[in-house]
């Protein structure tokens, strides 16, 4: 049985946001954190720019595959973050961990669009798994 914290990365298709905050954990944290992602409504494919975006920074999310929400997993891990505005989501009753919203910064509300827009996407995601990573291990 595994004492090491688990955490649930969702956002709506886990082709881009979910699935960087989760390769950005494990760059961070490594074997010290499980850590998984998911949608709401997953999509058929990752997001390019994100895989590209991640990858500059020396992080890898390139085997990764949009999945759907795992309800056991939902009931099993000590923290679900939601990525974003869209993913509606509710722990069951019986969940022992807590559920957060993160609220990204969409740089296309302010006309940025392309690798621009990922890069800013991916440092504001960045900035809060290393707070996240350092919360948990210091438990």
């Amino acid at each position: 049985m595994s004492n090491k914290p688990k955490v649930l990365f969702v956002c709506v298709g886990n082709g881009g946001k979910s699935q960087m905050a989760a390769a950005l954990a494990d760059k961070h944290a490594g074997e010290a954190i499980e850590i998984h992602s998911a949608g709401t409504k997953p999509a058929t494919k990752l997001n390019t720019e994100s895989v590209e975006a991640i990858s500059e920074v020396g992080a890898d999310m390139s085997d990764g595959h949009p999945k759907d929400v795992d309800s056991t997993l939902l009931r099993d891990v000590d923290r679900v973050i939601i990525l974003g505005k869209d993913a509606q989501l509710e722990l069951p009753d019986e969940a022992r961990g807590n559920l957060q919203r993160w609220v990204t910064d969409e740089p296309s509300a302010r006309g940025v669009e392309g690798m621009e827009r990922m890069r800013l996407i991916r440092d504001d995601i960045d900035a809060r798994v290393q707070s996240l990573v350092a919360e948990l291990l210091d438990d």
